[in-house]
């Protein structure tokens, strides 16, 4: 696939305009990638060259250090292969003090890169109280009253250096296991952070996972939705790790991330009520897979790019 044949495919050309608020992406979780570094993973390089082949050239580009750090190989990197960079990703604590040092200069590392490539948004994972790796609990599963009060105070003030000092905006991304999880989770961060510095990254799949509807979600945060993730989970088996107390990365191994039309949401009643919005997003496709066989990302982002072109997501 040529370089101008892959730009024509991150912009909606449905000739119904609705659809063509929403641009299409991707980002290295769809290949099976959750660390900057891991031997179960697809080098860098070749997941490029894929995601490219996939007719993706919208990237969010993942865990901090996957790709090239530096903005000038990573600029050539992308657009030797089609891509622009819209987004980075990063982890950090919020409710600690102790740990606010390290988390201002982990984003700041990131924004710098990202701003510097053109990028336009800075995603925020929660940590996990559970490892990723391990599945053992590494933070308490409910935070106290002055852990929750400082992990907003926290979220508005990494919001405000990321706008201010990088022209870039930050959305919370809900995950399982972690203190943004639930429908009253999100709630409550979204009830007491300024939406001038904090709105939502809309992950649809971990919104399922914690027993949420995203189409719901659409509807109640209209404001607060600047970017999504769309992906879908096994509703049964999430039904399963909840009953059963699951870590979510065992969840993961146990299959629930899901290629749709599988699973949950609905993706045609997403995509509708996401267009229903009125307004551009980056919808970015997702799917957890860690660890993957390193032949099954390829194809499978294929099918699912082709899935999403039918309910008005992106092109054929």
């Amino acid at each position: 696939m040529t370089q101008a044949s892959v730009g024509t495919q991150d912009k909606s050309r449905n000739p119904d305009p609705r659809y063509n608020m929403l641009t299409i992406g991707v980002c290295p979780d769809q290949w099976g990638v959750w660390f900057p570094e891991d031997d179960k993973q697809i080098p860098w390089e070749k997941a490029l060259d894929e995601m490219a082949e996939a007719g993706f050239s919208v990237m969010e580009t993942g865990p901090f250090g996957y790709f090239p750090k530096e903005p000038k190989r990573l600029t050539a990197e992308m657009a030797k292969r089609g891509f622009r960079v819209v987004a980075g990703t990063g982890w950090g604590i919020l409710h600690k003090e102790e740990a606010w040092a390290e988390t201002e200069k982990t984003f700041r590392a990131i924004a710098e890169t990202h701003a510097a490539v053109g990028a336009e948004y800075i995603v925020h994972l929660p940590p996990l109280f559970r490892d990723d790796k391990t599945w053992q609990f590494v933070d308490d599963r409910v935070l106290s009253p002055q852990a929750w009060n400082l992990y907003v105070q926290n979220a508005n003030r990494l919001g405000q250096i990321i706008k201010e000092d990088y022209g870039l905006k930050m959305v919370l991304h809900p995950h399982g296991d972690s203190h943004i999880e639930t429908p009253e989770d999100i709630a409550r961060i979204f009830e007491a952070t300024d939406p001038a510095y904090v709105n939502l990254c809309l992950d649809t799949g971990h919104i399922v996972y914690g027993q949420g509807d995203p189409i719901e979600m659409v509807k109640t945060y209209p404001d607060r939705i600047d970017y999504v993730h769309i992906k879908a989970f096994d509703p049964d088996l999430v039904r399963q790790a909840h009953e059963e107390d699951w870590p979510f990365g065992e969840a993961v191994a146990r299959g629930a991330s899901v290629t749709p039309p599988a699973g949950e949401p609905d993706m045609q009643k997403l995509v509708d009520a996401l267009a229903e919005l009125d307004k551009e997003l980056y919808v970015i496709v997702e799917q957890d897979l860690y660890p993957a066989d390193q032949a099954f990302p390829l194809p499978n982002a294929i099918a699912t790019r082709e899935y999403l072109a039918q309910c008005g997501l992106g092109v054929h």
